[in-house]
């Protein structure tokens, strides 16, 4: 056992501290004297007698320290707004799955729904000479360049959910946009019966999901008397959706369906619509599929269905650490999807073929 003993300064009072101290207090500096005297003397007889002892009653093992990951690695996150439910979800999923290794530092950065700002942070990670970059771009254009650069410089990048111009990095991960449009497509077809008036509010359109969302659906209705009576870019947001979902109702007294590309689009128009009385005239499909958003709005009766398109946070994780320490990666992971109806939700829902 190791004592340790704090150094302390004793001075014994002085001639001239006796004579000009009362009696009492003379006598208690000489008491405290004594009392440090009998601790020290403790002390020492304590220690020699641990000393003797040593063979009898060694010292307890101590328990190793954690151990510590050799390699640190940092991976920079460029988010390009977390204005949706399903983004804020992304970043969960990842930083969910990098808990799971110590080895891992994850930056977010969040672009706030704007293009110049997230180029600007995808520089600042490069600038920071980050292990590897992780970005879920605003528009495929203007960010096809930082993200070449990113590569140029050595540094291995992930694309989620939104693809860029060109094959200049690492890994693309997400769920087939045109296939979840046009399955959507056809769902509408039967559930109206191969006719009716439809209101799409689309994603950005200068994005690769809202350009592939809308082309897969008109592949989907093609052939059918389905009509698009009004679209708009809502730009991903249930605020927009709801502001056009009132022009549309302005404008037109039949709506059959509205087509959302993603939830809250479609929870947006829903508000619209029930505001104006007109909620149970007409049919909500979205796109997303979050547990807590649209399977809810499905199971509450607000949407009549909802496609699943995976966040790719967990995969994107799994993807970075096989990276990271060498191995090869495919180009391209496309994640599957389901989709969720009165029907099926309750079961967990339906894959898409």
């Amino acid at each position: 056992m190791n004592v340790t003993i704090q150094s302390f300064k004793f001075q014994a009072p002085s001639s001239r501290e006796i004579s000009s101290s009362k009696p009492q207090d003379v006598g208690a500096r000489f008491w405290e004297l004594g009392a440090w005297m009998v601790v020290l003397g403790a002390l020492m007889a304590f220690t020699g007698c641990s000393k003797s002892n040593e063979t009898a009653a060694p010292n307890p093992p101590v328990s190793p320290a954690p151990a510590v990951p050799e390699k640190q690695f940092t991976i920079g996150m460029s988010q390009c707004n977390l204005g949706e439910p399903w983004r804020v979800q992304m970043n969960a999923d990842i930083a969910g799955a990098a808990a799971k290794h110590p080895e891992l530092n994850i930056v977010f950065k969040d672009a706030q729904n704007d293009t110049l700002k997230q180029r600007s942070q995808v520089e600042e990670f490069v600038s920071a000479k980050v292990d590897l970059l992780i970005i879920s771009p605003k528009e495929a254009q203007p960010l096809t360049e930082p993200v070449a650069a990113a590569m140029g410089a050595g540094i291995p990048v992930i694309v989620l959910d939104r693809r860029l111009l060109g094959d200049s990095y690492t890994c693309f991960i997400g769920a087939d946009n045109k296939k979840i449009g046009k399955a959507a497509g056809e769902w509408i077809v039967k559930a109206l019966g191969g006719k009716g008036n439809v209101v799409e509010l689309m994603g950005l359109q200068t994005s690769t999901p809202g350009q592939d969302r809308h082309s897969g659906f008109l592949e989907g209705i093609a052939g059918s008397d389905i009509k698009v009576i009004f679209s708009a870019d809502m730009k991903w947001l249930e605020p927009n959706a709801r502001d056009e979902m009132d022009s549309a109702l302005a404008r037109f007294d039949k709506i059959d369906l509205v087509y959302g590309h993603n939830d809250p689009g479609a929870h947006g128009a829903y508000l619209a619509a029930q505001a104006a009385g007109r909620e149970k005239q007409m049919k909500f499909v979205g796109i997303d599929a979050l547990p807590q958003e649209g399977v809810a709005y499905v199971k509450q009766g607000i949407l009549d269905v909802t496609f699943q398109y995976p966040t790719g946070g967990a995969e994107a994780i799994d993807t970075a650490l096989k990276i990271l320490h060498g191995e090869q990666v495919p180009k391209e992971i496309v994640l599957g999807t389901r989709r969720f109806d009165k029907d099926n939700v309750e079961q967990g829902g339906e894959e898409l073929k």
